[in-house]
Parts: structure tokens; sequence; C-alpha cells
């Protein structure tokens, strides 16, 4: 056993420590000056020739459970000289950092107006405008496929990074409309040409979906020593929404949005501090839940009394109460935020710029607000693509990135908030 990695916060108790420890085979426990931890993991008698000894230490620069308290993990093996090894991987990645490199958008050519909207249901571009924000939405028809969507900002913020696809160590997607319902990561994947056939998998949160991803290869990055890591916000709620439903039917379009996040020094580490929350009570706020599909419910059950075999089920559409999604946004998001500068150990004056997930104009005002950013500091496009759930946050990133809004050394705070309920933040360095 050469290498053994125990995480914990800053609340990770001695006594706790050792309870972890009895499970996983640690014979021995000391507390040291420095808030440090020595341990010895009881080996089988016949490898008891190697004696790993491993060091767990609080370090103040790195991140584990959006604390900035951490506990990271060193080791050295006794006789380890003897055998052919590379230096300890635990010790390396003591030492790591993450940063985003490059990035990259692509949304549907189809361009549905508030004045399109007017035409099927009862409203009007003046009534949309001044409840949202929102003038135009871009929605998959046709052949469009999200997946090629996905693929298309994936390439552009490889383009960006100036990494090669084959050099990718992992794909997240974030996204809660795949085209597959066992997901779609695996095809981007293979829409790129990984030849390396690097891990690929979705991940599911709504609205706050790429921010779960960017924390997520963060961790991966410090904790799992991948180096390259492909995070992809990619949505297409447009085949969920109730058309003739004027309450939801002008909020959404479809989009997706990339960014490379790369190893590096942890000098140079552009992720500062984070902070991730669910409230599963909220549900009943915002949802797409299963339901029967009618045409089965008229045939039956097949004269089973037990209900079986199942009926065929599909999801409904969006179901939104917009008043309590309101309050729920502008309390939550502000708050953690403030979560995550304290993490991070930075004041709000060091913000350049707040970005938001593009749900609604009078949230983001909102926010911002509480947080006493000037409206030229909040970037904001939802008034040409609607809420595009997880591609929200890329997409308007990677537009005030290639205008020039955004430039290297600016720091973000960013936000994600929605289904679930979900909501987190993160404090990030661009470049």
């Amino acid at each position: 056993m050469a290498n053994t990695t125990i995480a914990a916060g800053p609340t990770f108790s001695l006594q706790h420590r050792h309870q972890v420890l009895r499970r996983v085979g640690v014979s021995t426990l000391r507390q040291q000056q420095g808030h440090t931890l020595f341990f010895t993991p009881a080996v089988p008698a016949i490898r008891r020739r190697f004696c790993p000894s491993i060091g767990i230490y609080q370090d103040r620069q790195s991140f584990s459970d959006g604390t900035f308290n951490s506990v990271m993990c060193s080791s050295s093996v006794e006789g380890a000289d003897k055998v052919s090894t590379d230096q300890s991987r635990v010790s390396r990645l003591g030492n790591r950092g993450c940063k985003l490199i490059g990035c990259g958008s692509a949304v549907p050519s189809l361009n549905v107006s508030n004045d399109d909207l007017a035409k099927i249901v009862d409203t009007n571009d003046q009534w949309i405008a001044v409840r949202t924000g929102i003038r135009n939405r871009r929605v998959l028809s046709g052949k469009d496929s999200l997946t090629d969507l996905a693929a298309e900002a994936a390439r552009k913020a490889l383009e960006m990074a100036e990494v090669d696809p084959n050099d990718v160590d992992l794909i997240l997607l974030c996204s809660s409309t795949p085209e597959d319902l066992f997901g779609s990561a695996p095809q981007i994947q293979r829409a790129l040409g990984c030849k390396s056939n690097p891990l690929s998998f979705d991940i599911t949160a709504a609205c706050s979906g790429f921010m779960l991803g960017l924390v997520s290869a963060a961790c991966y990055i410090r904790g799992g020593g991948f180096k390259n890591v492909l995070v992809i916000g990619a949505d297409a709620l447009s085949r969920y929404v109730d058309w003739t439903d004027r309450g939801t039917c002008i909020l959404f379009g479809d989009a997706a949005g990339a960014v490379v996040v790369q190893a590096c020094d942890i000098g140079e580490d552009g992720l500062f501090g984070f902070d991730l929350h669910s409230d599963g009570e909220g549900q009943r706020h915002l949802n797409a839940s299963i339901k029967d599909n009618e045409t089965d419910k008229a045939f039956g059950t097949n004269g089973s009394a037990f209900g079986f075999p199942p009926t065929g089920s599909s999801y409904s559409c969006i179901q939104m109460n917009g008043k309590e999604v309101f309050r729920f946004a502008v309390r939550a998001v502000p708050q953690s935020i403030e979560a995550a500068l304290e993490n991070a150990g930075l004041p709000r004056s060091k913000i350049d710029w707040l970005l938001l997930h593009q749900a609604n104009q009078r949230i983001l005002d909102a926010v911002a607000t509480r947080l006493e950013v000037p409206s030229e500091h909040v970037i904001s496009n939802l008034a040409n693509y609607g809420n595009t759930s997880a591609a929200s946050i890329p997409l308007a990133l990677d537009e005030a990135v290639r205008s020039g809004k955004v430039q290297a050394g600016h720091v973000i705070a960013a936000a994600g908030f929605g289904a679930g309920l979900t909501w987190g933040s993160a404090i990030l360095r661009w470049g």
C-alpha cells in the first residue's frame, strides 16, 4: 500500500479521523504540531517489507469541500528505492492548481423573436422584455442536434486553449436534456475524435450544472492527477416547453458552451473558492417530472392486479412558479457568492465581473445590487438567447472573452441556480 489519500475539511475531528482510518485498515495515528497527522497502514505480513508513512497536513492555499482550510496528503515508502517507481503521486498532487485556458460556444441557426411568439400565444415584445429582459432565443429545429452543438462548442474551446483532442483526459457534459437516456457525453468524445478514449459522462443539475461541472473538474485535476478537462454546458429546454404557456415558453432557448480547465502549479491556480448547495424542498417550484403516457393508460396494464408490466413514461413540460423561483434566486445567490468570497479570502472589491446564470434580467439586477456590483461589471447576453440552462454561463463567458471584455487575469464571480433546487458559485480567474 504505497499511496493512501484521506480528504477532510477543517471540522474533521481527530476522533472521527481515528474511526475513518480504522475502517481503511490504518493501525497507528498521532497528532503533531502544525495540524499534521502521521499514520502507518496495517498491511498483510507478506507485504510488510514496505512501510508506507503518510502525512496529512492542512494547506491554506488548496481547496476541499469549498473550504480554504483543507487536508492534503503526502506519502513516502521505506524501501521504495529498491523498486522501479515514480515520486509519490499524492505528493505531486499537493502542489497542483487548475486554470481556465479556453472557451467556446454554439447556438442553433433558428432565431425566435418575441414577435414570433406573439403569433402563437397571447403576448407581445414589450410584455416579455419588461418582465424578463429577453427579446430573442435560439431553438433547435429540423435535423439540429444538441450533441452536435456541444461538440462544436468543445472544438472552439480546445482551439482557443491550443489543446489537442487526444490530450483531453476527461469530458463532463452538464445537461438536463441529453439525447440519450444514458447520457450524451461519450458521443461528444466520439465526435471530437479523442483516440485516447477519455472518461466522459453527464452531470445533471439543471441551470446549476455548469458550476458543478467546473468544481468537479477542479477536483479531478487537484486530487486525481488529470491534466486537461473539458467542461461543457448544453441544454435544449425547448423540447420540454409547453408552447401554449406564455409564462414559460417566453423564457427558454437552446445553446452549448464549453471551457477547458487545465492543471497548473498552485501559484497559478485560477479557482479561488466555491460554494455549492441543493434543497429538495424547492422541487415543487420548478420541475419537469416523470409521467405515465396517456396512450398506455388507455390500454391498461394487461390485466395485472399488481400494475405489471409498468406503463411507458415520459417527462412533463417544465412547470415553474416564477415568483418563488425569483425570491429564491435573489436570496440564495448573493449569500452563495459571499460564502465563496470568504472561502477565497477575497473582498467584493476584487471582483472584476459578475457572471450569473442568465435566467431573468431582474434577477441579475437584484443580485448585482445586493452585492454592490456596478451594472457595467455585470455580464449579460440574456436579451439575445434567453435562459439556456447549463449553457448560459459558458455561452456568456465565451462572448465576453472573444469580445475583449474579459481579459486574462480578471477575477470573475460566477453563480448558477435552478431546478432541484440547486445553486452554487465560484470565484475564478480567467486565463
